[in-house]
């Protein structure tokens, strides 16, 4: 495996999906070019076009890794037509004066659990995959934007499938490495092939992949 093969491989098993894949599917949606996604999650665009090919890694910052995945939450509402586009620009603007509200440091992991509002300018954001000891989030994905879901409707509000996948992956994440998770699949594959193929497809595998096992056996 090449340096760059192995730098995508590490990416998965932080992030859910290479840094390059997230950052195609979140600027589309929200009309943003790379110069402009990096201005939003307070990178800079050589470092973002870094982090894309596999040339970095990680992402060192807490706070861009909050935004950024604040930015992904907001692309997936607007995939899915559940906010106007005319309110995109406020988002944004909100999404780059917020800063992340960690407790303690992280490496970068990414997704995607819940935002939370918590003051003008502070998120506090479950990476891609959630950090060791902070807590699972615990109400709606994103706050609501102008016209919205009211905020005492939103802990009713049916997760979108993308947003429940992402939370099993970060349970899975949370608790074991990718290895540990690799190794647990090995040893149930024989007796039990579905549980085996669970654990890789959230343990270890892409969010698209573990998206497509969601819908496959949650009809």
């Amino acid at each position: 495996m090449d340096q760059t093969a192995h730098n995508i491989q590490q990416q998965i098993e932080l992030y859910g999906e290479p840094l390059g894949e997230v950052v195609r599917r979140v600027a589309g949606p929200l009309g943003l070019t790379q110069s402009a996604l990096a201005q939003v999650i307070g990178l800079s665009a050589p470092m973002l076009s870094q982090l894309m090919s596999a040339q970095r890694v990680k992402i060192g910052n807490p706070a861009v890794v909050a935004r950024l995945r604040a930015v992904s939450e907001l692309a997936d509402l607007a995939v899915a037509g559940e906010i106007e586009p005319d309110h995109l620009p406020d988002e944004l603007d909100r999404i780059r004066a917020a800063t992340g509200a960690y407790t303690s440091s992280t490496t970068a992991q990414l997704p995607r659990g819940a935002v939370h509002s918590l003051g003008e300018n502070r998120i506090s954001v479950a990476p891609f995959a959630t950090p060791g000891g902070m807590p699972a989030p615990t109400s709606h994905p994103w706050p609501s934007a102008p016209g919205g879901v009211p905020p005492e409707q939103a802990a009713n509000t049916t997760p979108s499938a993308r947003a429940v996948v992402r939370e099993i992956q970060d349970l899975f994440r949370a608790v074991a490495s990718a290895e540990e998770i690799q190794s647990a699949a090995a040893a149930a594959a024989e007796h039990s092939p579905a549980v085996a193929e669970l654990l890789l497809a959230y343990g270890t595998g892409r969010t698209a992949d573990a998206l497509a096992h969601y819908e496959k056996h949650h009809a």
